[in-house]
């Protein structure tokens, strides 16, 4: 340690060097030169000095995702869940979590294309989350999740359960048969929180926004290049965006993995296809806790990841109405199509993990090339999510058309506005039978 006491300006020097050559490395080269110790003893105050020893050693791992033959040890290479997401939460209404930080929504592994698993292992579906951190002493570590992994409706641990059982328990590299001898029953939940929580704090998006000068205001609106750029210079590459009615509330920050979640470097990747709900200008960004102007026309892109549900999922048999400015304006008809007027077809609601899918007597439902349809064709239905009693699709409750119906016409309806040549903004409701 005296050597290196004397040699501050070499070890500088490398720093920069390195980091300057790897910037998109996490975390950072430079921060564990200069601060070697400070990871060691930020995981040690979260395992409560658990000996992190227990996870798997990894010589030479590969990246995640960047494999040209098959990988055998998946307690090294993360498969198939080889991108990890850290998604962050702005929510408003409620407020949620401190007004100067966004808050924890999870970390997901995909399988590299924008799909994924979930809920893979139902014998650790573990209900007890609070329960197990703290028989591990990792006292720092929840501390910092009842503050920043908060649920909107104050149901902390039942969001903490349900993103343990839906996407921890799909992380290879977290499969207890990769622990050594001295593994500690339940000890890869501490491990995956521990991760999480490591990777939302070296990514501030708060922090990050307003040193660009995205403040959350009644008032201001920002462009989706603006907000990227602030972001993507910041983390190194490109990340996904999310709005609900030209409201930012959610990003995603993408990564790959060098080794196992426990001990591995995470490196920022490109997106693995999901794509940004936000629009291309007038995106709100409201303080937490106050009421902000109704939303101006936004166009929004669609993305290929499945939404999280934001509200009760539809069921049973209803109708599907159509609503503009939030007044009724004529219904769905059975092939999917905005109409006027007319007999309301039914649909039904079928429950999947991931929210529901629809159907109606023409056939299942399903957004294909960006139009929502029904019909006899369609073997794949589109799973669906519901904000209230407004049909959800990708995060969003906004849909689009060229125009209003005629009395007689019947106009598609769109899940994205990609050119922002779709004049008509309308909402989708579910009405029970």
């Amino acid at each position: 340690m005296a050597v290196i006491a004397d040699m501050p300006d070499f070890w500088s020097n490398l720093a920069d060097k390195i980091a300057n050559d790897m910037p998109t490395r996490l975390p950072s080269v430079k921060s564990m030169l200069l601060n070697g110790g400070q990871i060691v003893l930020g995981a040690q105050s979260y395992f409560g000095g658990l000996d992190v020893g227990n996870a798997p050693s990894c010589a030479n791992p590969q990246l995640s995702c960047h494999n040209q033959t098959a990988i055998e040890d998946l307690c090294c290479f993360n498969y198939p869940g080889g991108q990890m997401l850290q998604t962050q939460f702005w929510d408003t209404n409620p407020p949620t979590g401190p007004e100067d930080a966004w808050t924890i929504h999870g970390l997901w592994p995909d399988r590299c294309d924008g799909s994924y698993e979930a809920n893979c292992d139902d014998k650790r579906a573990y209900h007890n989350i609070r329960d197990i951190l703290e028989s591990f002493g990792a006292t720092d570590l929840l501390s910092n999740m009842t503050t920043y992994w908060k649920d909107y409706k104050g149901q902390d641990e039942n969001l903490w359960m349900h993103e343990w059982a839906k996407h921890g328990t799909c992380v290879s590299t977290l499969n207890p048969s990769c622990y050594s001898s001295s593994y500690r029953p339940k000890e890869e939940v501490v491990d995956y929180f521990a991760a999480a929580v490591s990777l939302y704090q070296q990514r501030p998006t708060y922090e990050w926004l307003m040193d660009a000068g995205i403040e959350p205001s009644t008032s201001k609106s920002y462009t989706r290049a603006e907000i990227q750029d602030a972001l993507e210079s910041r983390h190194g590459k490109p990340v996904t965006l999310g709005c609900k009615g030209g409201k930012f509330d959610e990003v995603w920050y993408h990564f790959e993995v060098r080794g196992s979640v426990q001990t591995g470097e995470f490196v920022a990747a490109d997106p693995d296809g999901g794509k940004s709900t936000c629009p291309y200008s007038g995106i709100r960004y409201p303080p937490k806790g106050k009421s902000v102007p109704a939303p101006t026309a936004s166009h929004t892109r669609t993305r290929t990841h499945v939404p999280e549900p934001t509200g009760p999922p539809f069921s049973g048999t209803g109708h599907l109405k159509v609503l503009t400015q939030g007044k009724n304006n004529g219904i769905v008809i059975g092939i999917g199509e905005w109409y006027q007027q007319g007999t309301p077809a039914k649909f039904r609601a079928t429950q999947h993990e991931d929210g529901f899918t629809l159907a109606s007597r023409k056939g299942k439902c399903a957004v294909v090339q960006g139009m929502f349809g029904c019909g006899p064709k369609i073997k794949d239905p589109t799973v669906f999510a519901s904000d209230g009693s407004s049909l959800s699709f990708n995060g969003s409750t906004t849909f689009y058309a060229k125009g209003e119906p005629t009395k007689w016409d019947k106009v598609v309806i769109h899940v994205d506005d990609v050119n922002g040549s779709l004049g008509t903004e309308l909402e989708v409701e579910w009405q029970a039978a």
